[in-house]
């Protein structure tokens, strides 16, 4: 594939660690304005070239970069402010969406150790999520927001609140809105620790590890929902508002749809493990109804999931068998790999989707790179940067070979004939100097013609304002 070189325009910068890039027309405005939310709790506009407060939850969000009862621990961290998606009719209702982890819900986690999966041992492959509402690591919560005629926003209603068990895998970008149902879409991780101890993307009944649609529109009456991490726990008019695209999933930047002639393709990214970033591809689906999965599930019963997306996880890392990696001592340049999950890499073999596109940790070829993190995945259907037009366009935290960090900006597009395509790299001339640049996220206008690239000096969410926005620009 081509190698295309672009320019970065940067549009504000000195901001926390940005989560959320995407454009709306606000009420009574006439402009469509770029929207940044920050891993902190702030929600930034762009208002006739100065940078505005939309609003400010930095008090909901839990203690970031901290451990258990906020003893200052990591100072990286996946929790926060983690969606932000506006309604389609946000110009004349004014409701917005937010989805971020609560302060004052730190719990010890669900395990007491460093979790690693052992083949030889099957109690390491049969783990139970046990203990629930005691061993977790915080919780998330879905809220509905509307900015009020006096232009201050206020909280409506709750939607969900998430028991987790991790800190990590969460999702970012997590919440989208669907321009063929209407509907709000939810993404979840797996929960996080590595390689999904409890295997919850793959059971129907967890709400981790899956991409969820919403129906806003559906009244539940219910203000305060319980805290839950399994779909039957919820109450059924919550139940009644919920279906599933897919499963499998492992933790996800979000998913993006982009229109070719009357029909939508969806992308999707899941980070990997130790080994490959992936990014899929679908058009058709057929979600399944919670009320269904659960009913299923009482009855013990099999669901019939023709048309229900699995991405493979953890079964699957993209187009491999989930593997563990393990140096060899008598050969530092070399590495032994092992099927961690063999047994379940059989059962979702067919079913599972093949992926659009996957690069790697490590990569031998001269015109590749080695990844650490997929960090957003965008459509691109704008004409100004005419190579990259109908392409979809990623970016990874940050290259292994690379010091101060960089991150990179790569492309791929759908083949014809449906199989696995390649990738390539997306040059850019911007001198970040001596300065770390870790590219955190993506962001795009609602017509997809302009790309947005959230850049970050530090891993720590804890080292504030070394944040920058740019706009990818021929």
């Amino acid at each position: 594939m081509k190698k295309i070189k672009v320019s970065l325009r940067p549009i504000v910068s000195k901001i926390n660690l940005p989560t959320v890039m995407k454009t709306a027309i606000p009420p009574g405005d006439s402009m469509e304005r770029l929207f940044i939310a920050t891993q902190v709790g702030e929600i930034f506009y762009i208002g006739n070239s100065s940078v505005r407060t939309f609003l400010d939850i930095r008090p909901l969000i839990l203690r970031l970069g901290t451990s258990e009862q906020g003893v200052s621990g990591r100072g990286y961290d996946e929790r926060g402010l983690l969606g932000l998606a506006f309604h389609p009719q946000f110009f004349y209702n004014g409701l917005f969406y937010l989805h971020y982890s609560v302060a004052g819900t730190q719990g010890p986690g669900a395990l007491s150790e460093h979790f690693r999966p052992n083949p030889c041992d099957p109690g390491t492959l049969n783990l139970r999520w046990l203990n629930r509402e005691n061993q977790y690591d915080h919780i998330d919560t879905v809220e509905e927001w509307i900015l009020q005629t006096n232009g201050q926003p206020q909280k409506r209603r709750t939607l969900l609140n998430l028991r987790r068990p991790f800190f990590n895998h969460n999702g970012v970008n997590s919440l989208n809105f669907s321009p063929e149902t209407g509907k709000l879409v939810l993404t979840t991780g797996d929960g996080g620790a590595g390689y999904d101890p409890f295997n919850l993307s793959q059971d129907n009944m967890e709400i981790a590890g899956k991409i969820i649609e919403i129906d806003v529109g559906k009244d539940r009456f219910i203000d305060n929902p319980p805290v839950v991490t399994r779909f039957n726990e919820l109450p059924v008019p919550i139940q009644e508002t919920l279906t599933v695209i897919a499963k499998g999933v492992r933790n996800i930047p979000g998913i993006q749809f982009q229109r070719v002639y009357n029909q939508y393709i969806k992308y999707v990214g899941n980070v990997g493990q130790d080994l490959a970033e992936t990014i899929f591809s679908f058009v058709q689906y057929k979600p399944i109804p919670v009320t269904q999965l659960v009913q299923t599930s009482l009855l013990a019963s099999e669901t019939d999931l023709e048309g229900f997306i699995n991405f493979g996880w953890r079964g699957w890392e993209g187009a491999f068998p989930t593997t563990l990696i393990r140096g060899c001592a008598e050969n530092p340049v070399l590495a032994e790999k092992t099927i961690a999950y063999y047994d379940e890499a059989i059962k979702t073999s067919v079913s599972r989707l093949q992926p659009l596109t996957s690069y790697y940790h490590k990569d031998p070829r001269p015109d590749k790179f080695g990844g650490t993190a997929l960090t957003g995945v965008q459509a691109y259907m704008g004409n100004s940067i005419p190579d990259l037009t109908g392409s979809v366009v990623f970016t990874d935290l940050a290259r292994d070979d690379k010091s101060p960090a960089r991150g990179v900006l790569a492309y791929t597009r759908v083949r014809t004939d449906g199989k696995l395509n390649d990738f390539s790299i997306i040059e850019t001339d911007y001198n970040f100097g001596s300065q770390s640049a870790y590219y955190v996220s993506l962001g795009t206008n609602l017509n997809q013609n302009r790309v947005f690239l959230g850049v970050y000096g530090s891993m720590k969410v804890t080292d504030f304002n070394q944040g920058t926005v740019f706009e990818l620009v021929q």
